[in-house]
């Protein structure tokens, strides 16, 4: 099953603030520039996947937007939350929402059993670990002109270096930059 990475970070690297807002990314670039129809490759990768993966802290943000069913980024999608504390998705969250906290290997090896193609992998505790594993195949990273100077990271500490190959750049009217990289296998 093929697993990809699609975020937003700061300039210096953060997906959050310290207290986790990620209000800065609607905040920030040239606020006046004419996207037109351009959503920066979000619709066309979030119908290439069948599934997300992402961390209980992720969950957290998403769910304390309280977003209506018409504002819900993620279809109608499985997705798979990873979590050793929480057992209940939020009521917010208008997908099927499994809880899930065992061994990370074993849920992709059954996603993949159970048919899925695709997995949306999110959060970066969650990204860290299965970077870690060898599990990711490409990330997209969509670069927001801004420093922050604190916040949570997209990366925790790796125990390896890992290539990221032919990276694929564009840049965007509202000054974000985005690169997607396949990811070189362990």
């Amino acid at each position: 099953m093929k697993c990809s990475v699609y975020i937003a970070t700061s300039a210096d690297g953060y997906i959050a603030k310290p207290d986790g807002a990620i209000d800065w990314l609607h905040t920030t670039g040239n606020l006046e520039a004419d996207l037109g129809s351009e959503d920066m490759g979000w619709h066309s990768f979030i119908e290439s996947v069948d599934c997300m993966i992402m961390g209980r802290k992720s969950m957290d943000s998403i769910g304390s937007m309280n977003l209506t069913p018409e504002q819900w980024p993620y279809g109608d999608m499985n997705i798979i939350v990873l979590s050793r504390t929480v057992k209940i998705p939020p009521t917010s969250f208008h997908s099927e929402t499994e809880m899930y906290s065992g061994d990370i290997a074993e849920l992709v090896k059954d996603l993949d059993a159970r048919g899925y193609k695709h997995a949306y992998i999110d959060g970066g505790e969650t990204i860290t670990s299965f970077i870690e594993l060898g599990l990711i195949n490409e990330m997209t990273i969509t670069q927001v002109p801004v420093l922050l100077g604190d916040g949570v990271p997209l990366f925790g500490n790796l125990n390896r270096h890992v290539s990221l190959e032919k990276p694929e750049v564009l840049a965007f009217p509202n000054d974000f930059i985005q690169v997607k990289y396949t990811v070189s296998p362990l």
